[in-house]
């Protein structure tokens, strides 16, 4: 039996961008500019002040981090809480900031901009490459949201958010190719898809904003599956996690209202399916 239950008392201003990592859960919090880190066995939380809004950060296979914000990539190091400037890919773009991010299976880092202005078409979502640099590989975007692959790393799943629409590319060696659409959420709920994860079966979990639930949805028909109603109506992100990756953690910001279930983490246990294990970034 499906369980909904907030993983602790903290509360994030915009929870956003959850991994499983090393036993434990770590999100950010775009506008409070934190980094955080949860261990549910022991309920030990730590947070990692940052200077600018952070969309997302993902694990390396060196035991650095990457995150992305108003000005560009940083590595980060947890155990000194140092960041490093990389690189910025739209310095002459004040109004946009990274957003979403996921890992490929072969290990790349692929993250999107976020036009705040809404300026239609304003964003990209980016390749990091050795240099580094980050190279387009979806141009046009004004949103550019959740992202994951197939269980064969062969498909990526793509959300560009005003579209409402999540998109499919093939995938290969770093390149997408045959772009098509595959759900369409206009007719299923008068609300925003945000961040996403895929599960073992290849099947999508989608976060939706204002929407107050995640729905999951099948990868090749776009039916609905399975819906999951949180108690916070901006629901931002999600991802699997736990022992045996069978519960999937769900971020949320604080909307209107300020209702005391705003911004909280929260878990979902009882899932028939576990998720795919969270891929480090090759350095």
């Amino acid at each position: 039996m499906k369980q909904v239950e907030p993983c602790s008392d903290h509360v994030s201003t915009w929870g956003e961008g959850p991994v499983w990592w090393e036993n434990a859960l770590w999100w950010v919090d775009i506008d409070g500019k934190q980094f955080n880190r949860l261990v549910p066995d022991s309920g030990d939380i730590h947070t990692w002040k940052m200077d600018q809004r952070i969309g997302f950060a993902l694990p390396t296979d060196s035991g650095s981090w990457i995150w992305g914000g108003d000005h560009g990539l940083y590595l980060f190091d947890p155990a000194t809480g140092a960041s490093t400037p990389q690189v910025d890919p739209e310095p002459n773009l004040p109004e946009n900031r990274f957003n979403d991010a996921a890992v490929s299976p072969d290990g790349r880092l692929f993250a999107g901009t976020i036009a705040l202005d809404k300026t239609d078409g304003a964003a990209t979502l980016y390749r990091l490459d050795k240099g580094p640099v980050c190279t387009p590989v979806v141009k046009n975007v004004t949103n550019s949201n959740g992202l994951g692959w197939s269980p064969d790393g062969g498909i990526l799943y793509y959300i560009d958010t005003p579209t409402r629409k999540v998109r499919r590319y093939a995938y290969h060696d770093g390149t997408l190719s045959n772009p098509e659409g595959v759900v369409d959420t206009n007719p299923v709920i008068d609300a925003s898809p945000d961040g996403m994860c895929v599960d073992a079966e290849g099947h999508l979990w989608v976060a939706f904003c204002h929407g107050g639930c995640v729905i999951r949805f099948h990868q090749q028909t776009g039916e609905v599956l399975a819906c999951i109603d949180i108690p916070a109506k901006e629901t931002t992100s999600c991802c699997f996690g736990g022992p045996e990756l069978r519960d999937l953690y769900i971020t949320t910001g604080v909307g209107e209202g300020d209702k005391k279930s705003d911004g909280r983490v929260y878990v979902v246990t009882g899932l028939d399916v576990p998720g795919l294990p969270q891929v480090a970034i090759r350095k």
